[in-house]
């Protein structure tokens, strides 16, 4: 942090993220202390996108205090933005139903706030349902190494109701006591600096992205910078969309107008002169090549090629964080598929991404009867976009609930993998006799070796060890009467089609062709 001489460090409101498992409570708990319906509005009432919200609560001493609120995904496949959530945060909320208890995501979250080393507030939710078991959700939370106080640790809790408000005032009270024990403090006088929580493309604003400033203050006429994208703060936004001329450190904010889509999780910085801020890029441009020319060094030298049948996706999505969440589930699904079928597979590429609703260009790309997958999640398509699709035969699939386009997915890559054929022996047997022959057609006389022989099957000729062709059993007689199979031991009579002479002495193997 660069240094100020008229420093005025004062205490900050505290961050606070909540995490969990999908449909715990964790966007019906912000809901309460928002009163409004964000839950009504989401999907599937499942939360997909990452968001932050401000309120204010009175401590004990009648003042009010404002904390800030991130809410995030509690689908696994959103596990980067819970990871970026737990990153920015101060304090985290673990939101555990008392009707279903711990689940996977309880843990996944779990892990994120150890790794985070952030203070942690578990809110034991939904007291208010008939199977509600708060004593058996404390006994399994102590399972899994996360110790409440009065339950063998020191991990704060509160026993909630988040759809008609119980136990809430208690958590908000107790955040506010844990943020004076965390010290939490920040300089307004420092230019503003924090994360990218979201990006997004606006069809009629252009590019936006909702940030969180750590420390400092921002105003108009300053220059926002992340990594390698740029933007002046012409147009800011606080949370609830009304414009305004400054923020200050705690507060989510939406600055318009980046020159290109941030990076959701990237840190900010913000610069009063524009030339500092285009220096700032360029040292961050040099410092990435220099680590990307680091990387690449030896990779040259790998000789182990797989050979993969390539299914390209065009993907578009509403925000950033939901193309992560889906690059995350693509490589789950190629995984999976890898470690079930022992043989060639295929891959699925992400040839073109971005945000916002597909466009004419990205379908032109696309030539008519390609195996490209175009996919939409929680966008629209344009019009003449959708002319050009109907036009070449390419279809467009839309998701709203990422579960649905995984399932999709997984569906469209067993589809289209290559099918490798194996061959199954079902019958051997020796040639004892052979008879009459015409140019297609002979008879032969021998027996069951091994396994059956069918009528109709396909038949591999095998002489001193090798196969030396192919023929097709088009009559089968034992003791002169037509059968349609002759069992392990038996002689028969054979009518078969083939190019290659049989003889006595050669082994016909009957096979089946499966597809794997």
């Amino acid at each position: 942090m660069p240094e100020n001489k008229n420093n005025k460090i004062i205490v900050r409101p505290p961050v606070v993220v909540v995490m969990g498992h999908i449909d715990h409570g964790k966007s019906t708990l912000l809901d309460y202390i928002r009163e409004t319906t964000i839950t009504e509005n989401e999907t599937g009432g499942i939360t997909q996108g990452i968001s932050a919200y401000e309120v204010m609560h009175r401590d004990e001493n009648g003042q009010d205090k404002k904390i800030t609120f991130i809410d995030t995904p509690g689908h696994e496949a959103f596990s980067k933005m819970r990871e970026r959530g737990a990153e920015i945060a101060d304090i985290a909320i673990l939101v555990v139903s008392a009707e279903d208890g711990v689940k996977i995501q309880t843990i996944e979250a779990w892990k994120t706030i150890v790794e985070s080393k952030i203070p942690c507030i578990v809110a034991i939710n939904k007291i208010d349902k008939e199977d509600a078991n708060i004593e058996k959700t404390k006994k399994e939370l102590a399972e899994n190494e996360i110790y409440l106080e009065n339950y063998g640790g020191t991990i704060p809790f509160v026993e909630i109701s988040a759809k008609v408000g119980t136990g809430v005032n208690d958590l908000l009270s107790l955040i506010l006591i844990l943020t004076e024990m965390e010290n939490l403090t920040g300089d307004s006088d420092l230019p503003a600096s924090g994360f990218v929580i979201e990006a997004n493309l606006d069809s009629r604003r252009g590019i936006m992205a909702t940030l969180l400033i750590k420390n400092g203050s921002i105003k108009k006429g300053m220059t926002v910078v992340a990594e390698d994208t740029i933007c002046s703060t012409r147009l800011i936004e606080n949370f609830l969309g009304k414009m305004i001329g400054e923020a200050s450190f705690s507060s989510p904010i939406r600055v318009i107008g980046f020159d290109k889509m941030p990076r959701a999780g990237a840190q900010f910085k913000t610069f009063q002169k524009k030339g500092d801020a285009i220096k700032y890029i360029e040292n961050w441009q040099e410092e990435k090549n220099v680590e990307k020319s680091k990387n690449t060094k030896g990779k040259n030298k790998e000789t182990n090629k797989t050979i993969k049948k390539i299914i390209p996706i065009i993907l578009k999505a509403d925000v950033s964080g939901s193309i992560e969440a889906i690059e995350k589930e693509i490589d789950k699904i190629k995984n999976k598929i890898t470690n079930e079928v022992n043989s060639e597979n295929v891959e699925f590429k992400i040839v073109a991404k971005g945000v916002g609703p597909i466009s004419e260009s990205d379908i032109k790309g696309i030539s008519s009867g390609a195996d490209t997958l175009v996919i939409g999640f929680n966008v629209k398509i344009d019009k003449s976009a959708l002319e050009v699709a109907e036009k070449r035969g390419i279809n467009i699939t839309f998701f709203e609930i990422i579960y649905k386009m995984t399932e999709w997915l997984e569906k469209q890559m067993e589809e289209r993998r290559p099918k490798i054929e194996t061959m199954e022996t079902t019958g051997r047997a020796k040639i004892i006799r052979a008879f009459s022959r015409t140019k297609e057609r002979q008879i032969v006389g021998g027996k069951v070796a091994e396994g059956q022989i069918n009528l109709n099957s396909a038949v591999r000729i095998i002489r001193r060890e090798f196969e030396i062709g192919r023929a097709k059993i088009v009559n089968l007689e034992k003791n002169k009467t037509k059968t349609s199979e002759v069992a392990e031991g038996a002689e028969f009579g054979m009518m078969v089609e083939s190019k290659i002479e049989i003889v006595a002495g050669d082994i016909v193997e009957s096979f089946a062709v499966t597809q794997k």
